[in-house]
């Protein structure tokens, strides 16, 4: 499932998901949430997802 709404920015990605929609990652807040009603704001920097990335390709 993907975002309601995905909006690139110079510094990451800002995106509005309903909690279905939720990463584990960011249910466990490693990246920054913001509960707005029935939306999650999520905040995913450039960092972020390249350490995401990462993760996903090299678990230890």
């Amino acid at each position: 499932m993907s975002a309601i709404i995905r909006v690139n920015l110079v510094g990451g990605t800002l995106k509005l998901k309903t909690f279905r929609q939720l990463r584990r990652c960011e249910m466990n807040h490693k990246v920054p949430v913001m509960r707005l009603g029935s939306v999650y704001a999520v905040w995913w920097s450039n960092k972020d997802k390249l350490e995401d990335h990462h993760f996903l390709h090299h678990p230890q």
